[in-house]
């Protein structure tokens, strides 16, 4: 079970941006820009979501959790599956997560929420002195 904190939930940024797409102000082109990188996280390791894509239509959302931490090292800015999510809460103290949705077919992605996880338990501090 994930302790989620810190959660920033970014749904206001995407109504706004879809309102200027369906007004005309912003094509989209400019918000139909997923990377190959992204498009291929969300083909292995995202998760469905619950709602069609707000630009086409077509195909369901995949939400995928991209992990940033300076514990984390080798593995900050990659993907995780909700799996490893819950795997990486007990391994390490503090991380980030942000959650992205990705159209697949038309390549829209947006930013839905961020949050914290880990055990949230402080770091030890060291007993060795600068003499030793």
């Amino acid at each position: 079970m994930q302790n989620q904190r810190q959660v920033v939930d970014y749904a206001l940024r995407r109504r706004a941006l879809l309102a200027d797409v369906r007004a005309g102000r912003v094509g989209t082109k400019d918000v139909c820009d997923a990377d190959p990188y992204l498009l291929r996280a969300a083909k292995f390791h995202g998760e469905p979501g619950e709602y069609p894509c707000p630009v086409c239509r077509k195909e369901t959302v995949t939400l995928v959790s991209w992990v940033f931490g300076d514990e984390l090292r080798h593995v900050a800015g990659s993907a995780r599956t909700q799996e490893e999510l819950t795997r990486m809460e007990q391994l390490f103290r503090e991380f980030n997560v942000h959650v992205v949705e990705v159209c697949r077919l038309c390549r829209w992605n947006h930013l839905v929420r961020s949050y914290v996880l880990g055990t949230g338990t402080p770091r030890g501090h060291s007993k060795r002195t600068a003499g030793q």
